[in-house]
């Protein structure tokens, strides 16, 4: 029913002037004790017009409660009320603090066109102030192990009330503030500034804290979700091993001490020395095998000597050659070569 009167109004209003130049939210709903604030956009053509913030629901009978040009405003007006101009973005903006219960009604955001001939361009608007509690987020998130925290809002006339927190379902979860407005132990914190704000903190999340929960002053309450998120696993960090080289195997990754660098060296040094090691015994032994092939040549060479001296004449005599031999039973081998 509201929305369809504010639509009539704007409708009314609209028709004189042909065209609807300024526009903002049709209601607004504030808690007792609290700051509204009310944007109004208006079409360039009026950049340089007056505005103004009244409240009722004609211009004629409309109580004014904030202008730019600052005129027709009481002191009382300007205490609750304030208006800014921001011609570069085409929008002013109203600000109503410490509203109350009876500020509730029908305001105009209205561009003074001054003519008797053009009536002035207006938008209407509801503000709906509520008397007890809110949240600033109605679910919050949080990590495991970690902590979040809750803002809950109050109305003026429970400044003095003492908070509570409570699980949802479950009464005997409840956490109330003492005389000091706190409270406080290993899971949950609660601290009331007194300024119509209390924040509750959930400590050490775990995942079993997930739910629903409410804030509570005097009669009031409102429901908040708490997330938990599981904690990531520990991801170990991805490291390179060196290729091997010729002087040093492959040794797994293990944690990089003096000890290990050193036995690390040692190892390497000992492999080291000894393929050298065996390269000096096979080159060593390959040399003393070429000497001693070369001295075993010349001796065969001497007794071929030897034996071809012996015999004096040419091999090609010894065709016609005949071998006799003498005196066999005296075990003499004498031979006679004719």
């Amino acid at each position: 029913m509201p929305k369809l009167y504010i639509r009539a109004l704007s409708l009314v209003i609209c028709i004189p002037a042909i065209l609807c130049a300024v526009t903002t939210e049709g209601q607004y709903s504030v808690l007792e004790g609290q700051t509204v604030v009310i944007p109004c956009h208006y079409e360039p053509q009026y950049e340089h017009y007056v505005k103004y913030w009244c409240r009722g629901t004609t211009r004629e009978f409309c109580t004014s409660l904030a202008r730019t040009d600052y005129l027709q405003a009481s002191d009382a007006a300007k205490d609750k009320a304030s208006i800014s101009d921001d011609m570069d973005q085409l929008v002013f903006t109203v600000t109503m603090k410490n509203v109350k219960t009876g500020d509730t009604g029908w305001y105009i955001c209205g561009v003074e066109i001054g003519s008797i001939w053009s009536a002035d361009v207006v938008t209407f608007s509801n503000i709906r102030v509520i008397d007890g509690m809110s949240v600033v987020n109605t679910q919050v998130t949080g990590e495991e192990g970690g902590s979040v925290t809750v803002e809950c809002l109050y109305s003026e006339r429970y400044r003095e009330s003492r908070k509570k927190w409570c699980r949802s379902g479950d009464w005997s979860s409840c956490r109330l503030t003492d005389s000091g407005a706190s409270y406080e132990d290993a899971s949950v914190a609660i601290i009331d500034d007194r300024t119509r704000t209390y924040s509750v903190t959930l400590k050490k999340l775990q995942l079993r804290d997930a739910g629903w929960y409410t804030c509570s002053a005097g009669k009031h309450k409102i429901s908040v979700q708490v997330l938990v998120t599981s904690r990531p696993k520990d991801t170990l960090p991805v490291t390179s091993t060196p290729a091997p080289t010729k002087c040093n195997a492959y040794v797994p990754a293990k944690p990089i001490s003096k000890e290990s660098t050193r036995s690390h060296h040692l190892e390497s040094w000992l492999m080291c020395s000894a393929i050298v090691l065996l390269l000096g015994v096979a080159i060593f032994g390959r040399k003393l095998w070429k000497v001693h092939k070369q001295g075993s040549a010349p001796t065969q060479s001497k007794d071929n000597k030897s034996k071809s001296n012996k015999c004096p004449w040419d091999v090609s005599d010894q065709q016609d050659t005949t071998v006799v031999f003498l005196n066999r039973d005296d075990k003499r081998d004498d031979a006679f070569l004719y």
